[in-house]
């Protein structure tokens, strides 16, 4: 019973947190009725495709709010860890060994501010975070939420919209060489990035994050950003909203 108690209460402080942080600091009220049938959109994205910035032009579009990166920063200060940390354990699992060593040396979870006193943030703790923060996105409503799970997290709810953006590699590459201004090693950092966001959807939701089951729309960004924004829009019945 006691571990029962322990556990309503951890679940009960991070709805709590999340919930606060939105509010707080993104100014959302709960009290609007949203007129579109999806109150959410989820990106699912191959890294270098252009999704993160199709996420960014459809919530300018429709004037919803992002979560994505700016919301590691505000983790981060509520975790009391540096930015690098959260950004580090962000969409990732954490080594078998370094797992092992951290839940034997807590030996048991007490509450949403055990990592914070104790210093044990880690991929767990910022899974756990991002799931309590993307649950209160969708029940304020107008959120687009970029990865973290989203598209396994509110699968069973019907007014979440989900859709996947990839692109042949060479377009991701090109992509990549023009935004962080590099020649060598591109590809790899793909590649890799690529199979760090699939072993997260594997750890943490049992799924493989390519499986076209989870989406309601799969597009190739490499037809034109503008494009793939306006198919996102026009499939979620936003488009004739958005200026």
């Amino acid at each position: 019973m006691g571990g029962q108690r322990d556990g309503k209460r951890t679940a009960d402080c991070l709805w709590i947190w999340g919930r606060g942080m939105l509010r707080k600091n993104w100014g959302w009220d709960t009290g609007e009725k949203l007129p579109p049938a999806f109150r959410a959109i989820t990106i699912s994205r191959e890294y270098g495709s252009g999704g993160a910035e199709i996420a960014r032009r459809i919530a300018e579009r429709t004037r919803w709010k992002l979560v994505d990166d700016p919301l590691l920063e505000e983790i981060a200060r509520r975790a009391k860890v540096p930015s690098e940390v959260a950004r580090r354990y962000d969409e990732c699992v954490n080594p078998w060994f370094h797992r092992l060593v951290q839940a034997v040396w807590r030996g048991g979870h007490e509450g949403a501010a055990s990592w914070v006193e104790s210093g044990a943030f880690d991929a767990d703790q910022m899974m756990r975070m991002w799931t309590e923060v993307i649950h209160e996105a969708v029940t304020i409503g107008q959120a687009v939420i970029v990865g973290r799970g989203g598209q396994c997290l509110l699968r069973e709810r019907r007014d979440v919209f989900h859709a996947s953006v990839h692109a042949p590699l060479s377009f991701r590459i090109e992509n990549l060489r023009r935004m962080l201004g590099l020649s060598e090693g591109v590809e790899e950092m793909a590649l890799e990035t690529d199979r760090r966001r699939a072993a997260f959807i594997r750890r943490y939701f049992g799924e493989d994050w390519k499986d076209y089951r989870l989406y309601h729309l799969v597009i190739d960004a490499s037809i034109g950003l503008d494009r793939a924004v306006e198919a996102i829009l026009r499939a979620t019945g936003l488009a004739a909203s958005s200026p």
